[in-house]
């Protein structure tokens, strides 16, 4: 049962790898970027489960936290322009 939720990740990580390829916007490519980290951690934590080693569920969770930060810090570059720019309200 379980994997076929591992094939069904895969499937889903598929489409959305097509999406990232293809979208119409660079917002839209970075949301399935996301998206397709996220999947990714849970396919980890899916064979973490498959092969009955639940250390390597640790793995996934610092994968999921590089993606949130590089997420965010790439989104601050293409709003900004730059990473160590403060916020608006904070440059007089």
């Amino acid at each position: 049962m379980i994997e076929i939720v591992a094939l069904v990740l895969l499937l889903s990580m598929g489409i959305i790898l097509i999406r990232a390829l293809l979208g119409p916007s660079l917002f839209d490519r970075i949301l399935a970027v996301n998206v397709f980290s996220t999947k990714t951690a849970l396919l980890i934590a899916v064979y973490a489960w498959i092969i009955d080693r639940p250390d390597i569920l640790d793995i996934a969770i610092v994968y999921a936290l590089i993606n949130f930060i590089a997420v965010i810090a790439f989104l601050k570059l293409i709003v900004r322009g730059d990473l160590a720019a403060s916020s608006p309200e904070n440059q007089r």
